[in-house]
């Protein structure tokens, strides 16, 4: 109702993290009344937490908030009858509960920290938003509709030099299919259609200037993943559609731009050093590589594969590259 469920968990893990609410039978703070909505065993839970978990609930109008608040006060009752009888069981200090508050608390402290620093970005101005507009046709004024094929293969480092060499060499997808079967490289296949704007932003300009038919080969954590450029069609968006997302996008830029400024603040102010097995986890990850396998158009559409389909089921029912 109204997605209350989904604040269970949390709002039982802030609970928990407040001691199960240390205010007993008549709580004030320094003297100030508090507004009670319940009480569990004489623990006090508040208005004011009632009204934090209702700011949490979206698109919730007025029409709703009666309901949806009452609904709330039964869910903290859930919870804090829940979170005095864990800590009477002293679950509180189970190593696994400790983790996760730990864990709950960090993150909120990190992201209060954040907000309050960052504040709200900026509304873009018109000439932005026509500059962003104007530098990324393939979003726009040239954006796409692009039906694409991709097979995840897992591969060891020193083989993928001979995988890219195969691909190049293939006559057909189904050939190249087929030949990682007979090497029993793992491989899974998958279809599907999307817009520009839903494409890996790394991918897209490169997406764009392929003609159907072409694959682009890129490197991920496990091997490679081919990607097949079966059909594309345009779809072209005006500046006047585009403004209203361009301008959070650029928003949310601004705020990624200035949080990791801010965060490279703060840790280049703090000692921080990385131990045994995680020393590497101070040097810089490499960016993902991407290339272009050079291919022949194909001659015709691709027949559909079937999402996590192996590499015979590719053979069978795929073709391009042709």
């Amino acid at each position: 109702m109204y997605g209350l469920k989904k604040l269970y968990l949390p709002l039982l893990i802030v609970a928990l993290m407040a001691g199960c609410g240390d205010k007993k039978g008549g709580a004030a703070e320094e003297g100030k009344p508090t507004q009670v909505a319940a009480k569990v065993n004489g623990t006090e839970l508040t208005v004011s937490q009632v009204n934090y978990a209702l700011q949490r609930i979206p698109n919730l109008d007025k029409d709703q908030s009666k309901a949806a608040s009452l609904q709330v006060i039964r869910n903290l009752v859930d919870q804090e009858v829940l979170a005095q009888k864990a800590q009477s069981e002293k679950l509180d200090r189970d190593p696994v509960v400790v983790q996760a508050l730990d864990a709950v608390r960090r993150q909120i402290m990190a992201e209060a920290y954040m907000t309050r620093k960052l504040g709200t970005p900026a509304e873009p101005t018109d000439a932005e938003v026509t500059d962003y507009f104007d530098k990324h046709p393939e979003l726009f004024t040239k954006r796409k509709i692009y039906r694409l094929q991709e097979l995840s293969i897992k591969a060891p480092k020193e083989k993928q030099e001979t995988i890219r060499k195969q691909l190049a060499d293939s006559k057909t997808l189904s050939d190249f299919a087929a030949w990682l079967k007979d090497e029993k490289y793992p491989v899974q296949a998958s279809q599907g259609v999307k817009p520009a704007e839903q494409l890996p932003q790394g991918l897209l300009p490169k997406l764009a200037e392929m003609p159907d038919g072409q694959a682009m080969v890129v490197n991920t954590p496990e091997g490679l993943l081919v990607i097949l450029l079966a059909d594309s069609q345009v779809q072209p968006v005006t500046l006047e559609q585009a403004k209203p997302a361009i301008a959070r996008l650029l928003q949310n830029e601004a705020r990624q731009k200035a949080a990791k400024a801010e965060l490279d603040k703060v840790k280049a102010e703090a000692k921080i050093e990385y131990v045994g097995e995680f020393a590497d986890a101070g040097k810089e990850a490499p960016a993902p590589a991407a290339d272009i396998t050079p291919t022949a158009p194909a001659e015709s559409a691709a027949a559909p594969a079937a999402p996590a389909a192996d590499a015979d089921a590719i053979s069978k029912g795929v073709s391009g590259l042709k």
